[in-house]
Formats: C-alpha cells, sequence, structure tokens
C-alpha cells in the first residue's frame, strides 16, 4: 500500500470534499460505502461510484473496485477506490496510516484508536482522547471546521443550517414508506407547492421555491420522515454541482488535523500501539 493511506469510512458529500482536499495535497484515499447509499448530494458525492461506477467531481475521479486487490490499480491511477464494505472490513487488511469516519451518523458506530494510528471523527459522537485522536466540527457557525484534540464536536441539534432564512422547509421528507420516485432532478428548479417527488403514490411538494439541490436516487426504499433530498433557496444552479461551502470548511479541518498529528507522531504503528497499552492515547501523547 501507498504510504500515508488514508481511509474514509462513507463517500457523502462532506467525506467526499475531505477526500478532494486530501487527494488533492497528495495524500492517496480509499473510501469505504454502504451497497445501496443513502447520499442525497449525489453529484458531488463519491459514493455515486457505486451507482454509476465512476463519477468526477471537481477534476477528482472516484471508481468503485470490485475488491480490495483492485485498490492499488485505481490509487496508481490517481483516482479514489471506493469500496463496498459496510462493515469496514478492509480496514485490517489495508493498514491505513489515517481513517476519517465521515458517516455522520451523529455517534459512533464503531471507530476507534486501534483502527489506525491517525483516526479521526466529523462531528458530534466522538471524543477526541477517548475513541479519536481529533475532532472536526461539522456544525454550521463560528466553530465550522474547527480541529478539537480533546472533547467533543457540538451535540446535534436538529435543526438543520439556515441558507436564505429557511431551515426545516428546506429539506424533503417522506410522508410514509415506500420506493421513491423522483419528478425533479438535481439542478431543476422548484417552484413552491410543485410535486418534485413521489413515495409510492403519495406526492411530496416543495415547501419552499428554489434548486432542488440533493435528492436520493430513485428506486431507493424510504421510511416515514426520512430526508430524501433538500432545496436550496438561493436558485443557482452550478452549486449543485460542486463542492458546498461546509465541506471545503471540514475538510480544511481534516487536512490540517492529519498533517498536525502525523508530525507529532513520527513512529510506527507498532510504536503507538505499544504506548497505547502502556498509557491509552494520553501516554501515548504524552511522548511528543
Amino acid at each position: 500500500m501507498p504510504e500515508n493511506l488514508v481511509i474514509i469510512k462513507g463517500a457523502g458529500d462532506l467525506a467526499s470534499g475531505t477526500a478532494h482536499r486530501l487527494v488533492r495535497s497528495g495524500f492517496p484515499v480509499v473510501m469505504l460505502e454502504m451497497p445501496e447509499p443513502t447520499v442525497i448530494r449525489r453529484t458531488v458525492s463519491f459514493a455515486e461510484a457505486v451507482f454509476c461506477g465512476e463519477i468526477t467531481v471537481e477534476g477528482i475521479t472516484a471508481v468503485l473496485a470490485q475488491n480490495s486487490g483492485q485498490v492499488n490499480k485505481v490509487l496508481r491511477s490517481g483516482q479514489i477506490p471506493v469500496l463496498v464494505d459496510p462493515a469496514w472490513r478492509n480496514i485490517k487488511g489495508l493498514r491505513p496510516t489515517v481513517v476519517v469516519d465521515a458517516i455522520i451518523a451523529k455517534e459512533n458506530l464503531g471507530t476507534g484508536l486501534r483502527d489506525a494510528p491517525v483516526v479521526i471523527g466529523l462531528g458530534p459522537g466522538f471524543t477526541a482522547g477517548v475513541d479519536v485522536c481529533a475532532v472536526v466540527e461539522t456544525q454550521r457557525g463560528h466553530n465550522l471546521g474547527r480541529v478539537l484534540f480533546s472533547g467533543s464536536a457540538a451535540p446535534n441539534t436538529g435543526v438543520p443550517g439556515n441558507i436564505a432564512g429557511f431551515t426545516g422547509e428546506r429539506l424533503l421528507r417522506s410522508p410514509g414508506r415506500g420506493i421513491l420516485s423522483a419528478c425533479k432532478e438535481i439542478g431543476d428548479y422548484a417552484e413552491k407547492g410543485e410535486t418534485v417527488a413521489m413515495v409510492g403514490t403519495k406526492p411530496v411538494v416543495a415547501d419552499i421555491s428554489g434548486i432542488v439541490r440533493g435528492m436520493l436516487k430513485s428506486g431507493i426504499v424510504v421510511s416515514e420522515g426520512m430526508k430524501f433530498g433538500d432545496i436550496d433557496p438561493r436558485g443557482i444552479p452550478e452549486s449543485c454541482f460542486t463542492i458546498s461551502d461546509k465541506a471545503r470548511a471540514v475538510a480544511g479541518g481534516v487536512l490540517e488535523a492529519v498533517m498536525y498529528l502525523l508530525r507529532v507522531v513520527p513512529g510506527s504503528r507498532d510504536r503507538k500501539t505499544d504506548l497505547m497499552q502502556k498509557g491509552g492515547f494520553e501516554g501515548w501523547t504524552r511522548q511528543f
């Protein structure tokens, strides 16, 4: 495997913005996804490679790798391998230097310090110095993208970020369980009250006017209340096809954390593991 390999859990829009920044900065990146990703901002998410085979976002291409044996081939081509690996089994075999949990589940689903020498969590659900080395803030506001080497990110408020004065009205949610069928594509304009999708036989209308910025892939089964799309009231179609300001801020925080931690952890995986066994994360960091 190449030096300083980074594995990113998840390949949604924040994960993809992070992968894009790391690849541009010279890091080889592998992304792990679900077999049917529930990613809304599909046009700027490398998870779309699971459905389409490959996707290019701002000049960086991700390719679906059928197995771990294809990973090196894709990396050598300068592209990002995306592996369907919901249990993250490939982490052990690929032996990355860095693992970034970018699932944005608002809780830790199993990431730990033993995953790699450097482990970073995005958003709430992680505690720096306990289950990850660093946490990057994902909540919009003054601290967006800030790197925390102790403590946790701000808790999830359950309120979507304010864009042009709108919060919850921006979101498209399922009225019940059923198969999603989009009536509007990402980048289309929707008027307030216009039907933008069907869930089974139930229509979903837009609560505000704007550009459809995100939409789950048609054919996916959604549950009642599930977020499956969003509308951007600013009405700029180009923004649907470029990395968001939030993703860029978070990506900058991840790059900062990676560069800092690689500098202060000069030893090998074995040295870090040995130090951790003697004194945990605090014992490890005190050595430097």
